[in-house]
């Protein structure tokens, strides 16, 4: 910026500008003054001449106001140059100021972009370190697949298969830059170049594979799919290695699916008294290495419209189980675990105790997870031939046999009965809670297994639900600054029409469901609230019809300024809602499938139930120490508190709350905490039965 110059202005422009020598020049002009003697002998109209002491007396008079004039003059004179140079002194201070007023402001603004800048410069250094990552996780799940495939093919045994799995696990081999170009090489070019880096292995980490029905991005019906992703991805950047086995759905979207390809060979599993062919394809996905079995003689199995809901899902997923372990021991592998999830794969437990586990697999043990207990899955006993199974011997008791209707099986409980460790998914409630209130008929056989038994939260996507790097908000904040989150709800505001004021409390609300008591309650809690002039922002769900109905049923009742409902859901657009929000309304603390109460902690809203003031959390930890650190946190903070209590905290405690969200934007909950810590201690548990 070019510096203005100084200008000397004068102060009064009309008067002469005086000088020393001018001063001198007045005192030259002193003398008589001129005069004309008229013909009667008057002097400028005088009757005669003066005569000579007049005269000087006179002289004396007039040189006396001369000099008195003068002398004012030359002070004034001076006066007014005295405040000519204050003036111009003044006018010279304040244009100074204003100068270093604009540095002090263009040195902060250089520092506040500087500080952007570095942050983005770290942000970007994060993704590219993540992508690193990625890219290699990704060729070293292709190495693993491509074993699978020579060991399916013959071109090696299962004992070489295993060295090679131990090769691409040895931490000391930098596995992913020596075969790059994977994709580009044969399985022959492949085993030449593994057999010409022989080097002795070790493998400290745990090998998982999980054999499950759903994964996040392919096929998503339930909670699923995000705890398997989750999951996963948490274990293997612990160091273990993870994989998964899928039915390959013709509904599935495999475009997040890296390196898809099919093995040219067949595997057989046996079903329905007989072997059927089965064409495996592989693929990594996230950097988790996955497995997808397609049924060749069965191929209506999973060819269908949706994953859940057929009067065959029993011979559909046991069928699946099956094939997933015929394909395990052909492929030569050898896990620490088989995780195995829900009824849809609960038979693999009697399956692989009797009849795979002298299969080489003596030293693989069994965990089963549960999602839900309420969906057990009741056949007939006679369908347990089906997969190879002894129907006499299961429909026991003690093993299948359904605790109420004893003419069935239960399949849900078989699994329980034949897993070595079962962990119940739950952020709220504990192991007695959940035998005592929530088994749905399982109560006795829990309590005879719950040595077995563990509890483990759901957790959340921390790298995509987190506001210092969330890409889709305006500006990004954490808990140590929370400017950022004042700029979200103003630009929350704007987007949807809402009166722009960051003082107004806005309340979000993402439902995964609502059931009628929630409707009702909803509708209390906004006519009490709406009168104080809190806004609220409703957004649904594609995959809940129900919850969209229930904010039409909302918006036709309560209309104004201060309430937004929005029945599609968008991405952008949530972010948003929980980077803006004050508070935000959830249905249970326990939300497996949107995570809801975990994103609202992360970005700084207060998760608050949707309840009416006599309906309340309500858990003794006098009594029960079982539950989980979610649990024990929420209690302690919003699991207690109703909508009208926060908001009267956020208006006369203001310093509190703050530093109660800061606190709770602090904690972690997402899948690399507390849930993939309890499968962790599972897992080493099993390794040494």
């Amino acid at each position: 910026m070019t510096t203005k110059p100084l200008i000397n202005v004068p102060i009064f422009p009309s008067l002469p500008h005086f000088s020393k020598s001018n001063t001198k020049s007045l005192k030259l002009l002193k003398g008589p003054p001129l005069s004309c003697i008229r013909k009667n002998g008057s002097l400028n109209g005088f009757s005669s001449l003066p005569s000579k002491m007049e005269s000087s007396d006179h002289d004396k008079a007039d040189e006396s106001q001369e000099n008195f004039q003068t002398s004012n003059m030359e002070q004034e004179i001076k006066n007014n140059d005295v405040w000519r140079l204050f003036r111009e002194a003044q006018q010279n201070i304040l244009y100074l100021n204003k100068q270093r007023l604009w540095a002090v402001e263009e040195l902060n603004r250089r520092s506040r972009e500087k500080e952007i800048l570095i942050d983005k410069l770290e942000q970007l250094e994060a993704e590219k370190q993540s992508l690193d990552v990625k890219d290699k996780q990704s060729i070293y799940w292709e190495l693993l697949l491509r074993i699978d495939s020579m060991v399916l093919t013959g071109l090696i045994n299962t004992g070489e298969a295993s060295d090679l799995r131990n090769l691409v696990l040895d931490s000391k081999v930098s596995v992913a830059d020596v075969f790059s170009n994977v994709l580009q090489k044969s399985d022959a070019e492949l085993l030449a170049e593994f057999r010409y880096l022989s080097v002795e292995s070790k493998k400290n980490a745990y090998h998982i594979i999980h054999i499950c029905t759903e994964m996040e991005p392919l096929v998503s019906v339930g909670s699923l799919a995000s705890y398997i992703t989750g999951l996963c991805c948490a274990l293997q950047r612990k160091g273990h290695l993870v994989e998964v086995i899928l039915p390959k759905y013709a509904s599935m979207d495999l475009d997040d699916v890296h390196g898809l390809r099919e093995i040219e060979a067949e595997a057989y599993s046996y079903f329905n008294g007989q072997f059927h062919g089965n064409k495996i394809w592989t693929g990594v996905v996230h950097g988790i290495g996955v497995t997808f079995i397609q049924p060749s003689d069965y191929s209506s199995f999973f060819n269908r419209d949706c994953v859940y809901g057929y009067p065959d899902d029993f011979e559909r997923f046991t069928y699946f189980s099956r094939a997933s372990l015929d394909y395990i021991i052909k492929s030569g592998k050898k896990p620490d675990v088989l995780h195995i999830h829900n009824w849809e794969t609960a038979i693999v437990g009697p399956l692989f105790w009797d009849i795979f586990v002298n299969e080489g697999l003596g030293n693989t043990k069994i965990l089963l997870t549960c999602h839900s207990l309420d969906s057990q899955c009741l056949v007939h006993p006679d369908k347990l031939a089906l997969c190879g199974l002894d129907p006499d011997r299961l429909h026991r008791p003690d093993r299948f046999q359904d605790n109420t209707k004893t003419h069935l099986i239960n399949t849900l409980k078989g699994g329980i009965v034949y897993s070595n460790k079962v962990i119940i998914l739950s952020s709220i409630n504990s192991k007695c809670e959940i035998i005592r209130s929530f088994s749905y008929g399982l109560e006795s056989t829990l309590s005879i297994h719950q040595n077995k038994l563990l509890v483990a939260p759901c957790g959340f996507d921390n790298s995509s639900w987190d506001p210092y790097y969330d890409k889709f908000l305006p500006e990004n904040y954490c808990s140590e600054n929370l400017q950022g989150k004042t700029a979200c709800k103003v630009a929350l505001q704007q987007q949807l029409g809402l009166f722009k004021d960051a003082a107004t409390i806005l309340v979000g609300c993402i439902f995964s469901e609502v059931s009628d008591v929630v409707l009702e309650n909803l509708k209390t809690l906004l006519r009490d609230a709406i009168m104080k002039g809190i806004q609220f922002v409703f957004m649904g769900t594609d995959k809940t019809p129900s919850v969209n109905w229930a904010l039409v049923s909302l918006q036709d009742e309560f209309k104004g300024g201060h309430i937004r409902f929005l029945d599609i859901y968008d991405e952008a657009l949530a972010h948003l809602i929980f980077a803006g929000s004050d508070i935000i309304l959830c249905q249970s603390f326990h939300d497996p499938v949107l995570q809801v109460p975990l994103k609202a902690l992360k970005y700084g809203a207060a998760p608050i139930l949707v309840a009416s003031d006599d309906i309340r959390f309500r858990h003794d930890l006098v009594i029960d120490h079982e539950t989980t650190k979610f649990s024990h946190y929420i209690n302690s903070t919003f699991g207690n508190m109703t909508l009208s209590q926060a908001l009267n905290e956020i208006k006369n405690s203001p310093s509190t709350w703050k530093q109660k969200i800061m606190d709770a934007m602090s904690e972690d909950f997402s899948w690399d905490s507390e849930c993939c810590d309890i499968h962790v201690s599972a897992y080493s548990a099993l390794k040494n039965l």
